[in-house]
């Protein structure tokens, strides 16, 4: 196999569905962790789809409410979207399935250009009856997804995840239009990464209800929940640097907040490798990331503007520079799992294509401008899977196969799971694993995120803003918890917690006990070191 096909983007839409025929089943104890599985791959193609309409329908809101010149081709990038994910659909539940999903979601993307024109005129009618339709879309929407996914998504749950990403939106764009660009790129990239939840639980469904089409593999792995969070920071990343270098270019007063957003991403990111490689690790990836690659960015913007073509090239030459840098980073770090010539070339066809875009952006017409992003936007999911997949090739230990679900649905191979409190390092059975918020010790009771648990044992979580109500499902069980009160319900029987739930971090905190006496485990407490174990009960 030719590497240069290797990393090219794979996540044309014929992938979304894997194709049915002799498939051999495949024996989850005896296969090998894959960051390319049937399930996964669906997962990430709806990582792809789901993130780019969040994306694109941003990006096309701020653009009419600026009457960019680009705002109508922004828009049409948005429509085009939606229609790309219709192939998915067909193949999944038919053409009558695809056509109801075209009728339903294609018309919602015009009840968000509804609000942008209340907003720009300020016009409190035509809001008021844009988050109608928006509201009246989710309920039809989750329906949708509820009788398609024959209940494995429950239709309650889609509507108010549905309605939670719709919201996201319309918080991201009424910021900006307040001119609040650091909360508006803040709430983008917390939006954004709501879009990689949603396919979590979409394909999580899907390969649920379907599992002959995705060979009885799983979408919730840990080699597909490293290829997920890979392709969120990639995709993360090219959409802020094309966005920054044209509000650099424009010198709008957004740009600044983009920078910032960027920094954040480039943390995430760090965190991310020191996960794998550690803290040495992470701090050589985040400088070779910054140096010659941000910053070089930034010297493009200000030589474009400065009409200086020497400084134009000293600046592209630094990118150069950056990709051989990461290049070699890669293939050391990975022992040549990815090879350093391959990831050079990749990364060096990232950075063409944020540059065509950007030199597109600054010709008259912008001909061709959302082509060309979307072209780079899918790129980066192909360098996901190409990383991830390096990853887990050279760090199996790291990504085990869940066997098959013993009753409740949890996963047999977990057997101890062991925290410290304050500490973000979680050992898994003898590895040591991160978590991003550490346990904490409130009035005498003991809190662990609740993120940090559905990760270990593959389990959902959903959060209903709307009702301040958090779920989880592992398996056949559905627990439902309520932020600030100490009642929850577990497969719809009510139980009192030792302490309220709450929101650390951007995270769910529950009460350890519970959980542990909900799986069944038992829990020992060693008052010296602060730490806690969970062990399996026979």
């Amino acid at each position: 196999m030719k590497m240069k096909k290797w990393l090219a983007p794979v996540l044309g839409l014929s992938l979304l569905v894997p194709t049915i025929g002799a498939a051999q089943i495949v024996n989850a104890e005896s296969a090998a962790p894959s960051a390319a599985t049937p399930g996964v791959e669906l997962r990430a193609g709806l990582d792809y789809l789901l993130s780019e309409h969040f994306t694109l329908a941003v990006v096309a809101m701020t653009k009419s409410y600026e009457g960019a010149a680009d705002a109508t081709a922004a828009k049409a990038a948005l429509d085009r979207n939606a229609k790309d994910m219709l192939p998915a659909i067909s193949s999944l539940y038919g053409q009558e399935g695809a056509n109801e999903f075209d009728r339903i979601f294609t018309a919602h993307n015009g009840y968000t250009e509804d609000y942008v024109q209340g907003v720009k005129w300020n016009n409190e009618n035509m809001k008021t009856e844009a988050r109608k339709d928006l509201e009246a879309f989710a309920d039809e929407f989750g329906t949708f997804l509820g009788t398609a996914t024959a209940g494995k998504l429950p239709a309650l749950t889609a509507k108010s995840v549905v309605r939670t990403h719709e919201m996201q939106v319309l918080d991201v764009f009424d910021a900006y239009a307040k001119g609040d660009y650091k909360t508006a790129y803040s709430e983008f990239r917390e939006g954004l990464g709501y879009m990689f939840s949603v396919s979590d639980a979409l394909a999580g469904a899907i390969t649920a209800q379907l599992p002959e089409k995705f060979d009885y593999t799983s979408s919730k792995t840990k080699a597909g929940d490293l290829r997920s969070s890979l392709n969120h920071l990639a995709a993360e990343h090219y959409a802020l640097a094309v966005l920054s270098m044209q509000k650099g270019y424009d010198k709008s007063s957004a740009y600044s907040a983009l920078l910032d957003a960027q920094k954040l991403n480039t943390a995430d990111f760090t965190a991310a490798i020191s996960s794998v490689y550690g803290s040495e690790g992470g701090k050589a990836f985040a400088d070779v990331w910054v140096n010659n690659h941000l910053t070089a960015q930034e010297d493009i913007v200000t030589a474009a503007l400065n009409g200086n073509s020497v400084a134009l090239d000293a600046a592209k030459a630094k990118l150069t520079t950056f990709s051989n840098d990461l290049g070699a980073f890669l293939g050391t770090a990975t022992e040549s799992k990815l090879p350093a010539a391959a990831a050079s070339s990749a990364v060096a066809a990232h950075e063409k294509l944020v540059l065509e875009a950007f030199d597109i952006y600054r010709s008259s017409d912008k001909t061709g401008l959302y082509d060309k992003f979307r072209e780079g936007y899918k790129y980066m999911f192909g360098v996901g899977q190409a990383l991830s997949s390096a990853i887990v090739a050279q760090k199996p230990e790291l990504f085990p196969v869940p066997t098959p679900p013993v009753q409740g649905g949890i996963p047999t191979d977990v057997k101890s799971i062991w925290f410290q409190i304050d500490s973000k390092v979680v050992n898994v059975d003898g590895e040591n694993q991160f978590m991003d918020v550490a346990p904490s010790l409130v009035d005498g009771v003991t809190f662990v995120s609740l993120r940090t648990l559905t990760d270990t044992l593959g389990a959902n979580l959903f959060y209903l803003p709307e009702e301040r109500k958090v779920e989880l499902k592992l398996g056949d069980d559905l627990v439902e918890f309520w932020l600030g009160q100490k009642t929850a319900l577990v497969n719809g029987v009510a139980v009192q917690l030792d302490a309220p739930v709450f929101i650390k971090d951007n995270r769910t905190q529950a009460p350890l006990r519970f959980i542990a006496e909900w799986l069944g485990w038992s829990v020992k407490w060693q008052n010296d070191s602060w730490t806690i174990m969970l062990e399996k009960t026979a």
